[in-house]
């Protein structure tokens, strides 16, 4: 997709403050301080729209980003953080299930695991909830630069067995700092939205 006008169109926490105009989205999870706002940033082709940090839990709202005012890239925010009150905690994932069970516009899921990493409990309680759901899961291994590029495929074969996934299923890595991947999200979302 030729990405030519972005911008954050809304921001909530419950379905009074989401878009009511009918159009796609593709929701994108992940743990805290996966690269979820990069991802999104170099998806949408803008710097710092989507706000980045060395924080985890920087995103405590579902943010929705306008692209070509066609569809809705959402930013949901992450899972696993503990550094936040225990309450706070459980009003994000209410708040979080509640999109994802309820949300008609949804066309598809961007779970993002940390390459370097083998997926943990939260990334596959979260897949196979997604997988319950009947949803579109794209996997989307994060941070690929910070490793040779020969331990690549190493690393994605231990993602895709911890997941169990069929070799239809889609991972693909992808590095903020060099644009990997990118374009290779792109059609395989374009795909989901016909």
């Amino acid at each position: 997709m030729e990405v030519r006008e972005t911008s954050l169109a809304a921001i909530g926490t419950n379905f009074s403050h989401y878009p009511v105009d009918g159009r796609a989205e593709v929701a994108f999870v992940g743990k805290s301080n996966v690269g979820k706002s990069t991802l999104i940033n170099a998806m949408i082709g803008r710097k710092a729209l989507a706000r980045t940090s060395s924080n985890p839990g920087k995103t405590r709202t579902i943010n929705f980003y306008d692209v070509n005012g066609q569809m809705y890239v959402v930013d949901l925010p992450g899972y696993g953080y503990a550094k936040a009150p225990k309450t706070e905690i459980e009003k994000w994932g209410k708040m979080i299930e509640e999109y994802l069970e309820k949300r008609q516009e949804l066309r598809a899921i961007i779970l993002l695991i940390d390459i370097r990493h083998e997926p943990g409990k939260n990334d596959v309680m979260m897949y196979e909830w997604l997988k319950h759901y009947g949803y579109d899961i794209i996997i989307v291994a994060t941070k690929s630069d910070k490793l040779n590029r020969s331990q690549v495929p190493k690393h994605l074969s231990v993602i895709r067995k911890t997941f169990g996934l069929g070799p239809e299923e889609v991972l693909i890595p992808f590095s903020g700092e060099k644009k990997i991947g990118v374009d290779e999200l792109w059609a395989v979302i374009e795909k989901l939205l016909v």
